[in-house]
């Protein structure tokens, strides 16, 4: 068992007094048997009112209504956990899924057709062309090992750029580019699954990396596939990697821009837009 405590600052400086709009916080892990939240707290200026709710995935969101208009805006959640993962390897698939292509079961498919169908339908002809690349010739071939290979062809075709804009590039377009951020890699490995009908998932959440515990970081972005009889696993196409004790889930979605961090809006007096600051913490305590 692993303890981890994360810490994440963001802060908007504003130019003159704005209202702020209801604001929706994603900063919660994910519950489960491999992650169990030890303590938490949420530090918000200015005066608020906040309501938590479980969305359609079961993602922790917090609701936050603002009482006075502000120059500044600081949210800061600070979460101690206990992380239980100590193989991402130990997992069996059923018989019927070992080997690629397999159907999923009917009853099964109902609940994961969301996640078959692509979120950027007019990018698929160009990942078909770049999976034709990866000589994937034989007729049947061990899903995870599949899997595996787009894994770590996307960590090692594609250079990494930490982006500062928002939002996530569509898969053509890393393609074309042949760079981007944890968040375009985890979009492209998505899609890349739906393409060939394997049920998929983006991932917000935090990642451990020791030698940065104290430096400033950011949030980090993956995937999760289901694969019968592991359930739903995690791959991180930034890494090459399977997502194992060093990988923390915050959200889950269907479409990669569904589940920024904080999210909301201001209405103010015309003016530059308001300074960005952004903290992200993850260090390893005793245990």
């Amino acid at each position: 068992m692993h303890r981890l405590r994360i810490t994440h600052l963001t802060e908007y400086q504003f130019c003159g007094p704005v209202t702020l709009k209801p604001h929706r916080l994603l900063l919660r892990p994910r519950e489960g048997p491999e992650v169990h939240i030890e303590s938490s707290s949420l530090t918000i200026f200015p005066a608020h009112t906040i309501k938590w709710h479980r969305d359609v995935l079961d993602n922790a969101a917090a609701v936050v209504d603002f009482l006075e208009p502000t120059q500044n805006l600081a949210i800061t959640s600070e979460v101690i956990i206990q992380h239980y993962v100590e193989n991402p390897f130990d997992f069996l698939f059923e018989d019927y899924a070992v080997n690629y292509p397999f159907q999923y079961a009917p009853m099964d498919r109902v609940d994961l057709t969301p996640f078959l169908q692509p979120s950027y339908p007019g990018d698929e002809g160009a990942i078909r062309t770049w999976l034709g690349r990866l000589n994937l010739r034989q007729p049947a071939m061990q899903t995870y090992a599949l899997l595996d290979l787009i894994n770590r062809a996307i960590a090692g075709q594609f250079a990494y750029a930490a982006r500062e804009e928002p939002g996530v590039q569509a898969p053509a377009q890393t393609l074309a580019l042949r760079r981007g951020s944890c968040r375009d890699f985890a979009a492209l490995f998505v899609e890349t699954c739906r393409c060939l009908g394997l049920a998929s998932r983006f991932v917000s959440g935090y990642a451990h990396a020791p030698a940065m515990e104290h430096w400033s970081a950011t949030t980090h972005a993956w995937a999760e596939v289901y694969l019968p009889g592991a359930g739903w696993k995690g791959f991180d196409p930034t890494n090459g990697e399977v997502a194992g004790v060093r990988h923390i889930s915050v959200a889950v979605a269907h479409h990669p821009e569904a589940v920024p961090p904080v999210a909301g809006s201001f209405v103010g007096l015309p003016g530059p837009p308001p300074k960005l600051i952004v903290d992200v913490r993850v260090v390893a305590l005793g245990d």
